[in-house]
């Protein structure tokens, strides 16, 4: 179910500069989020292994935020290891889907939220953690992105992130594959970096990178690298 518009006017002005950014990015999402739903988990025990590693960084007194939740499934699975998690996507489809599972799967701790991970999501210095899965290929501006995450963690603060380094797959599939399926509507904008080039936006922003992993367990090399760095005190 889709979330009532907050005007009925049918003469609303058109959406401007990152607001008409973000309702391009929502409608993308909202299109596709009951079959994204439906899917199952590609790599489940490269899900599993991801998760007990974020577990592992989390404590029962952290304020966190995740940026791009989706459906909510992660969400559901980290949130009783948190104090608080607000968990936030610009689809307001995907946020309806997962607020579904949350009445199924009560959390007093875990909120869900529309948000774009391109602007300010929380307040400044207000988080412990922030939390980026299969997201960060995705925004408009990695750079900005990333700066938008840092900018809401308290000093010592995490930023844990999994993220598919698009640049490392065939060139077949990144030339000629993604712009088509975009050309026809069937993908999103995708940013083509490699893992150097992430790992060296977050340096910028002047974070100590913790770990540097990745969790597949399928044959092959596996194109999504797990990160967890740490804000200066």
């Amino acid at each position: 179910m889709s979330t009532p518009s907050l005007s009925s006017s049918a003469h609303a002005a058109p959406a401007t500069g990152q607001a008409a950014v973000s309702a391009r990015k929502a409608r993308f999402w909202d299109r596709i989020a009951t079959k994204y739903a439906a899917d199952p988990i590609a790599d489940p025990a490269g899900y599993e292994a991801t998760l007990r590693r974020v577990q592992g960084f989390l404590k029962i007194s952290d304020e966190v935020l995740e940026i791009g939740c989706g459906t909510g499934t992660t969400a559901l699975h980290l949130a009783p290891f948190t104090h608080r998690l607000r968990a936030t996507d610009v689809s307001a489809e995907m946020i309806d889907i997962a607020r579904d599972k949350l009445v199924v799967d009560p959390l007093p701790q875990l909120s869900f939220e529309v948000a774009d991970a391109d602007t300010a999501v929380a307040a400044p210095g207000s988080q412990d953690v922030v939390m980026a899965f299969n997201l960060l290929h995705l925004v408009d501006d990695l750079d900005q992105a990333l700066a938008m995450a840092v900018q809401t963690l308290r000093p010592g603060g995490l930023l844990l992130a999994k993220t598919p380094c698009v640049g490392e797959m065939n060139p077949l599939i990144t030339r000629l594959a993604l712009p088509l399926m975009r050309a026809v509507g069937k993908a999103p904008p995708v940013l083509c970096f490699k893992a150097p080039a992430l790992l060296a936006a977050m340096q910028r922003l002047g974070l100590e990178v913790l770990a540097v992993e990745r969790h597949g367990t399928r044959q092959g090399k596996d194109i999504r690298l797990f990160t967890a760095a740490r804000k200066p005190a």
